[in-house]
């Protein structure tokens, strides 16, 4: 699965998805994107997107895309890289046009 990390996510997160193939919003050169732009540019390159934007949800329209999206609780490395296993398995169960919230341990 190709994955897109949004700017929020800390890079380091790429570690816990050694199956997948992961890219960051910066290294796309979509850093500068906002929610809607960058969601329709990773459409056409991902399967899926891992963001931490708890708010994309009420700002994007998520239904009928073929993204799948995974909200993180939280862009604090230390309490991702506690939680890096369960993400990794979230990520691995992810659908085309899934929204998955993980919760905060």
């Amino acid at each position: 699965m190709k994955i897109l990390l949004d700017a929020c996510v800390p890079r380091p997160l790429r570690n816990f998805l050694p199956v997948h193939t992961v890219r960051t919003a910066q290294e796309m050169g979509w850093g500068k994107l906002k929610n809607g732009d960058l969601l329709k540019a990773a459409e056409t390159e991902f399967d899926a997107f891992l963001t931490s934007d708890q708010s994309l949800k009420y700002q994007q329209n998520i239904a009928g895309r073929k993204l799948a999206v995974l909200i993180l609780p939280t862009n604090d490395w230390p309490a991702l890289k506690q939680m890096g296993d369960k993400i990794a398995k979230a990520a691995n169960l992810l659908k085309p046009g899934d929204f998955v919230e993980l919760p905060r341990d």
